[in-house]
Order: structure tokens, then sequence, then C-alpha cells
């Protein structure tokens, strides 16, 4: 009986401490240089890009301690890759169609004060399809890896308690 109780509480309290949290604020869709759906309805890639994003900005805070916060709203969206509209519309993966992102972020602690900001960064990588590709494909790698080195360049240091 002890082991049960014993499991029970296990699966009830958390094993690590808490992470930090991400905020995400979005413009317009419509209003973002390069957020084109290929074959999809308009509003379904909206949802499914904001998803995404703000899925890996979350998975990126949580080596942040608990009660860190980052607001981040993103300004300006250019995705790579460009969508062609002919027979069958197709996103197009080239060099000259690099990942662009303008954001305005505040990184705040736990107790409320503000510990990295910056108003209209912009984030862009050239030589994104140079890069060796690691770990598994996933949607909007390049947009996500492009927030990765952001993220490590200039909020991970202030995130260390």
């Amino acid at each position: 009986m002890k082991l049960l109780h014993a499991i029970a509480l296990l699966c009830l309290s958390p094993l690590a401490a808490q992470a930090g949290e991400a905020n995400v604020t979005w413009r317009d869709f419509n209003d973002y240089r390069d957020v084109v759906p290929a074959n999809e309805s308009k509003a379904g890639y909206h949802k499914r890009v904001a998803a995404q994003l703000e899925k890996h900005l979350s998975k990126l805070m949580t080596e942040a301690p608990e009660g860190y916060q980052l607001n981040i709203t993103f300004d300006d969206i250019d995705l790579a890759g460009d969508v062609r509209f002919n027979m069958h519309d197709i996103r197009i993966v080239k060099p000259i169609f690099f990942p662009r992102l303008k954001i305005s972020y505040t990184l705040t602690d736990n107790n409320g004060a503000v510990v990295a900001q910056a108003q209209e960064k912009v984030l862009k990588d050239l030589s994104f399809m140079d890069r060796v590709r690691t770990g598994r494909d996933s949607e909007f790698y390049y947009d996500k890896r492009l927030l990765s080195t952001w993220y490590k360049e200039e909020i991970a240091d202030k995130v260390k308690g």
C-alpha cells in the first residue's frame, strides 16, 4: 500500500523545478512579409505557424528558472523559402529566401526586474542552408533554428541564476 501511495505522490508532484514562461504576441498575420501558405487555408496555416513557434519558445524557456518571463512580439515574419504560385502552390526553399524575423522582447526575472529587452530586433540567417541540419526534420526548421540561435546568444546567459 505504501508503494502505491509513493507512486501516486510522484505522479502528482513535479519532478523538476518549474520552467520560465514565454508569452507571445502576434500582429495581423496578413501584414507579415511572408507567412503565405502553399496549399492550405490561410487561417489554418497561420494557426500552425503560431502554435509551432510558441511551442518552440516555450521549450527554450524550460532552461530558465521558475518565475522568469519572456514577453515577445513578432513585429514581422519572413519564413524561410518562398511560395510559388503555379499549377500546384509550393514553398521553395533556396539560399536567396532566407528566414528573417523582427521581434521586440522583454525578459524579466522572478522578481519582475527587466533582465534584457530590445525593440525591433531583426534576426536573419543569410547562410541558413549552409549549416548542418541536426535532429529530426520538423516544420519551420530554419525559423526555429533562428530563434534558438538568438536565444543562445542573447537570453541563455541571462537566465542562468
